[in-house]
């Protein structure tokens, strides 16, 4: 019982914030300034994939606070990982340094803890529920 009494506030409140800084990020994205372009070209990205990226983070974000589509909010989980991912590796492959791929990686560690303290679903056997047999 204490433990869900942390537990729900700590996972809205990571997946909230992660959610902000992702519409946030989905803003600079699609308005399209001179700044954020610059950047994404210095990591050798076409300025079009500034429309696919904030595209992607805004509706990745509302996914991963809506309640009634689980399999929706894993897919916003995963699709979310893969980016900050391949944000922290663009940086240093493009020669930035690794310090250039600490902002994504502190963003990947919040979106784990969303992750790791999201409610669990209260019926088994529902669809997006993996479950594991054992044969004797």
């Amino acid at each position: 019982m204490t433990e869900t009494r942390w537990k729900t506030p700590a996972y809205w409140t990571a997946t909230l914030l992660f959610a902000a800084l992702m519409l946030m990020s989905a803003a600079m994205y699609l308005s399209g300034g001179a700044a954020i372009e610059q950047a994404l070209l210095a990591l050798g990205y076409p300025p079009y994939i500034l429309s696919i990226l904030g595209t992607a983070k805004l509706l990745g974000a509302g996914a991963l606070v809506q309640t009634r589509v689980p399999t929706l909010r894993e897919w916003a989980y995963a699709g979310f990982t893969i980016n900050l991912i391949g944000a922290a590796a663009s940086h240093v492959l493009a020669g930035q340094g690794a310090g250039s791929a600490v902002a994504p990686l502190v963003l990947l560690v919040l979106l784990a803890v969303s992750y790791r303290l999201k409610p669990v679903a209260r019926a088994s056997g529902t669809p997006h529920m993996v479950t594991a047999s054992v044969r004797a």
